[in-house]
């Protein structure tokens, strides 16, 4: 709620307003655009009629303001102490943040203050230098739409140079680990990024857009009933997968995450932690997985 963008909206838009007033470039068509990209769609119908007929005390009919230098936001005690204790958070240098503005600051809470339950405890080595050099530059090629070239180190022990377009950066909170998306890999479309030994920029991504292949997706659809929290656990379960979810009744959900080939193991030992509250109902080939791992269970005595 700190930075909440949508309680945050109608400051951000009224601040702007007030601040084209200051420079004296405020018309009725900005006042319009302004409500229609920083708020909602029906804002106008609130904010430009509590500004002009001066309900605000802060413009007037002929669109000018009392107030002498542009409205700024700055951020209360509350929110500096919150940042700073974001800051504090290992993962924080990947994306190479200026926190000095925090120096002083005394934080909420440390990371000794909480422990995380049902998280592995083989993370990424978020603190090792030669993964966060890896990690910037897989941003910069996302932001610049580069080609590159992966020195990677894969699960199985091979090492490999992959030519690849990386597209995004997923985190599972569970598993502790980032990964990357990519384009234009015939055997994967995700790279473990504590996998990646070096990152060197090719070229732009469509000098090459011929080499991509088509994305191996996968999915299957669950009925979820929502007891003992098991909403939020899913969400917090499946969270680095893509998926839909549409409400049946009150206390059901149907549930689409679509997954690689990779991922399909861990997938069905996840599904299976829930129990009754997760049920797959398709595609049949998943379902008969989740039933060889229960015979496999059940033949092995294992729960």
């Amino acid at each position: 709620m700190l930075f909440h963008e949508i309680y945050g909206s109608y400051y951000n838009a009224v601040a702007k307003i007030l601040e084209l007033s200051v420079n004296g470039e405020l018309t009725n068509k900005k006042m319009q655009e302004i409500c229609d990209e920083k708020a909602f769609f029906e804002s106008f119908l609130e904010i430009i009629p509590a500004l002009k007929d001066e309900k605000w005390k802060l413009l007037d009919s002929d669109l000018e303001t009392p107030i002498k230098n542009p409205p700024t936001m700055p951020l209360t005690e509350l929110q500096l102490r919150w940042l700073k204790s974001i800051s504090l958070d290992k993962r924080i240098r990947l994306f190479n943040v200026n926190t000095d503005f925090l120096k002083d600051v005394e934080p909420l809470f440390k990371p000794d203050d909480y422990v995380i339950f049902d998280k592995y405890s083989d993370g990424d080595p978020f603190e090792d230098e030669n993964y966060i050099n890896n990690f910037r530059e897989i941003l910069i090629a996302i932001k610049q739409k580069k080609k590159v070239a992966v020195d990677y180190f894969s699960n199985r022990g091979r090492d490999r140079i992959i030519y690849c377009v990386p597209t995004g950066i997923e985190y599972s909170e569970k598993d502790d680990k980032f990964r990357v998306e990519i384009d234009g890999c015939p055997f994967s479309s995700y790279l473990n990024i504590a996998g990646i030994k070096t990152v060197e920029v090719v070229c732009d991504a469509e000098q090459n857009h011929s080499d991509s292949q088509p994305k191996k997706e996968k999915y299957f659809i669950a009925e979820l009933t929502d007891e003992r929290n098991a909403l939020e656990r899913v969400m917090h379960h499946f969270a680095h997968f893509r998926k839909e979810a549409e409400r049946v009744d009150k206390n059901h959900y149907l549930l689409k995450i679509y997954y690689e080939n990779l991922d399909e193991t861990e997938l069905v030992i996840r599904v299976l932690s829930f129990g009754p509250f997760l049920k797959v109902i398709e595609p049949q080939s998943f379902v008969n997985l989740i039933k060889q791992r229960l015979v496999k269970q059940k033949y092995f005595n294992l729960k």
